[in-house]
């Protein structure tokens, strides 16, 4: 069902599963050493020795979701994996922490940073601050403009592919019709993730000529309380819509249960969402949501781990799988999700 889909001129020598189910092994747990940092303060780290003969990663993080949990105790834990320590400092609640704590980071001599950034589009700023240390972005893009090869990189999953993923399963669904309903959820307003998702649905309807009218487009900010009660909401302007698109999870889950509180059956009435979390799987099982895009915090962690140690080891990041041609990042591929394959997800 599912097309094969191409990143343009950002293809990279495209990984197989090996790096997930690897990834997918590795025990989550955090060794907690004796360092402290000033800044936003330090939270948990772990250790781990032999090959890499002294060599310190600082993860720096905001507030923690789902996924971002997962995707630290990934970081860490790959550390443990390949005999490098990992310190994680305490969650950011804003720009001026953050910066703090990487200052803090590179005068402690850490030999690379692996950064959740609190707001991407400061990412100049933590560069600057960071100097010769490398940084490797998580989670939330940075503009292109504000990366550089084998120095200042984002490690993660090309995010238009989700939505080109949700787009085509939706139409698909629904027998491929020459034009559609649509109610849209967005995740945090300004967030990369939510943009580029939201941007490649409706691209994917207008290069393939298909009517679609957005009957209600509205952000819920990743949460399943939010999108719950807005959907409510939509539901009173009494609009027809054929199928629910939702930046993550979260949202879609938040949605399929407030269309079972007024009666609505969401096995008529496809719901999607991104990142195949345990509740987004559970809840296509259940017969809830239809369809999600798998993106692998245990890859993207595994990822940056052995991207950090390459470029503090080696001062490049060729070889890495996943790296694209024009060195700005290492991508972790989507993967779609429906009631065929979610056992293998969960």
């Amino acid at each position: 069902m599912f097309s094969s889909l191409r990143l343009l001129r950002r293809i990279p020598i495209m990984m197989n599963n090996r790096l997930k189910k690897i990834a997918a092994l590795l025990v989550a747990g955090v060794m907690v050493i004796g360092m402290t940092l000033t800044g936003c303060g330090n939270s948990s780290s772990g250790s781990g020795g032999g090959s890499a003969k002294g060599m310190k990663i600082f993860f720096s993080t905001l507030t923690l979701d789902t996924f971002k949990e997962m995707l630290q105790d990934a970081v860490v834990e790959g550390g443990k994996e390949a005999g490098v320590t990992v310190d994680v400092g305490a969650e950011c609640g804003s720009v001026d922490e953050q910066v703090a704590q990487i200052k803090q980071a590179v005068d402690a001599g850490y030999d690379a940073i692996i950064c959740n950034p609190v707001d991407a589009t400061t990412a100049l700023q933590l560069e600057v601050t960071a100097g010769d240390t490398p940084i490797l972005f998580v989670n939330s893009q940075p503009d292109e403009q504000y990366l550089e090869p084998d120095k200042y990189m984002y490690v993660g999953s090309y995010d238009k592919d989700a939505g080109n993923f949700q787009a085509e399963y939706v139409w698909n669904k629904l027998g491929q019709p020459s034009s559609m309903n649509i109610v849209l959820f967005q995740g945090e307003p300004g967030h990369p993730a939510a943009g580029l998702r939201t941007t490649a649905v409706k691209e994917y309807y207008k290069k393939n000529g298909i009517d679609v009218t957005f009957v209600f487009n509205d952000t819920a900010y990743w949460d399943t309380a939010k999108a719950a009660e807005e959907f409510k909401l939509f539901l009173k302007t009494k609009q027809p819509f054929d199928a629910v698109i939702c930046n993550n999870d979260s949202m879609a889950v938040g949605v399929v249960q407030a269309m079972r509180e007024v009666g609505l059956d969401p096995g008529k009435i496809p719901v999607v969402g991104v990142d195949a979390t345990t509740e987004g799987c559970q809840s296509i099982i259940d017969g809830g949501m239809q369809f999600t895009v798998y993106q692998s915090a245990t890859g993207q962690g595994a990822a940056a781990i052995q991207t950090a140690i390459a470029l503090a080891t080696k001062g490049t990041a060729k070889g890495i799988e996943g790296l694209t041609e024009d060195g700005y990042y290492v991508w972790v591929p989507y993967e779609p999700v429906d009631a065929s394959n979610v056992k293998d997800y969960m």
